[in-house]
């Protein structure tokens, strides 16, 4: 009986899955900093937001070249859309800074929020997760202008609707500040891209990743 029960013991685990479990806080930070499955080209998260908002502002600073001309500002308005939301056609990713910003807040505070996270990841979490916030409001304020412009006919309307979008394009990446002191931070309001990034290279950094 005895004898029975070690054989059928080494042969349920000869068919177990058995892996060694790797740090689960780990693994959502390479999601926010290294590859993501549905992102172009699987980059992480922060790096789609990142080249999303580069587009962005590119064509911002198209569109503000000739305020004159309605229909080269509703193009290069339109492509700024869709680098923001990446729905329909144009010269962004496909993916939009919305897509990629939400999956940075959403895997960086899965990351805080793992059992195995330390004081560390927990710390720069939460710069990270606030500097993604700021970009997600400002890329919705942009695109609430993206469509006043859209139905404008007026020239001196789009111009001036553009010259703030571009304004806005800029704060993406470098972020603002609000509060007048002086400096830009990670807090809610001022941070945005490249202070997500600063504290991620932070988070990694104590890490060793």
């Amino acid at each position: 009986m005895k004898n029975t029960f070690i054989v059928t013991l080494v042969a349920l685990l000869s068919f177990s899955p058995i892996t060694v479990a790797g740090s689960a806080a780990h693994a959502h930070v390479g999601h926010v900093s290294t590859s993501w499955a549905d992102t172009p080209d699987q980059v992480g998260f922060l790096v789609a937001a990142t080249k999303e908002a580069q587009i962005a502002q590119f064509h911002s600073g198209l569109a503000i070249k000739k305020l004159v001309d309605i229909n080269w500002m509703k193009v290069h308005t339109l492509h700024v859309k869709h680098a923001l939301d990446g729905e329909g056609a144009g010269p962004g990713l496909g993916y939009g800074v919305l897509n990629a910003a939400a999956g940075v807040v959403q895997h960086i505070e899965l990351a805080a929020g793992s059992v195995d996270a330390s004081d560390n990841v927990k710390l720069h979490a939460q710069h990270i997760a606030a500097s993604a916030n700021n970009t997600l409001k400002v890329a919705r304020e942009m695109l609430n202008i993206c469509a006043i412009i859209n139905v404008s006919t007026q020239v001196d309307q789009i111009a001036a609707q553009l010259i703030e979008l571009h304004r806005l394009a800029k704060v993406l990446s470098k972020g603002v500040d609000a509060n007048g002191d002086g400096s830009i931070s990670w807090v809610k309001g001022e941070g945005g891209l490249m202070h997500a990034q600063q504290h991620l290279g932070f988070l990694r950094s104590g890490e060793n990743i």
